[in-house]
């Protein structure tokens, strides 16, 4: 995911140097811009399982990364202020590690919503930078226990800083590149409370994509 991001920078500088002598639409009050991404979630996790009696067991939980397509909808306020949602879900494998484990316990769907309000300094420009601020809804689903575990996690609320460039192809098309930071913790509990994390997922969530301005 990382080459991939270096690599689409590379080509959406070239691509604004192309969109100079192309049809272009400024972003304006009214607008809706519509995004079709690539997003990778990478938890940053740091969750060590305790006993129910809160004893350390030495092990600590690892949560996978996942990619997935998501869409975005991006509605400009005024020409600089706009508010965006994404849709999306993937999919994470939990497991217990420890000196001398190395355990799948679970796999969860994570359907993880997130709406911010969006400040663009230089709408009428090709290529425009913007960031946020707002919220995510992390809500897990379709999960499956793996190898006699039991785990249950809750949903939650989280908060995410974002930022991101657009950068102008031909008419109301351009690519984009996004990259939202999400804070977010959850309670585990592992075979009925047997044992226990507070999972800080933290995840990193970046995405490269096409957009299309309505």
């Amino acid at each position: 995911m990382k080459y991939l991001i270096t690599t689409t920078m590379l080509s959406m500088a070239m691509l604004a140097g192309a969109a100079q002598a192309a049809d272009f639409q400024p972003k304006t009050k009214g607008q809706l811009i519509v995004h079709l991404r690539a997003t990778e979630v990478a938890p940053d996790e740091n969750a060590p399982i305790l006993t129910a009696a809160g004893a350390a067991t030495g092990l600590h939980a690892d949560v996978g990364n996942d990619v997935m397509p998501t869409l975005g909808f991006t509605y400009f306020l005024s020409d600089k202020v706009a508010v965006e949602a994404i849709l999306g879900t993937t999919q994470h494998d939990i497991t217990a590690k420890g000196p001398a484990t190395d355990v799948l316990v679970h796999e969860t769907w994570v359907l993880p919503p997130v709406i911010t309000l969006q400040y663009h300094p230089l709408p009428a420009a090709r290529v425009s930078p913007y960031v946020g601020a707002g919220i995510n809804f992390m809500l897990f689903y379709s999960g499956e226990d793996k190898n006699g575990f039991t785990v249950d996690l809750d949903n939650g609320v989280g908060y995410a800083l974002q930022a991101g460039v657009d950068v102008a192809i031909q008419g109301p098309w351009s690519a984009n590149l996004d990259v939202k930071k999400v804070w977010f913790e959850t309670d585990a509990k592992i075979n009925g409370g047997a044992l226990k994390s507070k999972v800080e997922l933290d995840p990193l969530v970046a995405s490269i994509g096409l957009s299309r301005r309505f």
